[in-house]
């Protein structure tokens, strides 16, 4: 698998500040930025900003180490995401709600319509790692506190998901706030996530 490059990567929008090179990444975000598609809240939000490279590797993992630890207002988040379009997309992430909780999730979008799988964890949590599988047009996302051992968070189809695709990271404040998403240790392996061993396919 290729080494991860810096120079590959290229904004889809731009943040208000930033900071790139292979070793660290800061993004600051700027006020009312989200992704988000229909579902529920009946809005269209498409302005955060991602910063992605491409690939039409059918078999590989990304991995990051996300620190929020700037994030304080409702909804700040940071984590990895899948941009395709803005209708087919993927994103994970640490979510702040308030001093009591926040939300570690991940929204899926295919055809214009989100999901929001959620778990409430405590809010002295400020560092997250993440690990972003594909596997042809299927995908699977994973979390670990200390980048070591790392516990699945959801598995799913991409509509849009097969041949070349947009991979990377992503930072907003979907209300109205800023703050500074450090992410480092960015590394690209051989597919983490193994082939079933169970059922065989129809």
């Amino acid at each position: 698998m290729p080494e991860f490059d810096i120079s590959k990567m290229k904004w889809t929008r731009q943040p208000s500040e930033c900071s790139l090179s292979n070793e660290r990444i800061q993004i600051t975000t700027k006020p009312h930025t989200d992704l988000w598609q229909r579902t529920y809240y009946h809005f269209r939000n498409d302005n955060a900003p991602v910063l992605q490279m491409q690939t039409d590797e059918e078999f590989f993992s990304f991995i990051v180490r996300t620190d929020f630890s700037a994030s304080h207002h409702r909804f700040d988040q940071c984590g990895i995401v899948m941009y395709l379009d803005s209708e087919n997309w993927l994103k994970a992430s640490v979510e702040y709600e308030n001093e009591s909780f926040q939300h570690l999730g991940s929204v899926v979008t295919n055809h214009g319509w989100s999901d929001w799988a959620t778990t409430a964890i405590p809010t002295d949590v400020r560092t997250m790692w993440y690990r972003f599988s594909r596997r042809k047009d299927d995908y699977c996302i994973e979390c670990s506190p200390d980048g070591e051992s790392f516990t699945q968070m959801r598995v799913c189809h991409m509509w849009e998901g097969a041949g070349k695709i947009s991979f990377g990271i992503y930072a907003c404040s979907p209300e109205d706030s800023s703050f500074t998403a450090v992410f480092t240790d960015m590394r690209i392996t051989k597919c983490a996530w193994k082939a079933h061993d169970g059922q065989q396919p129809d």
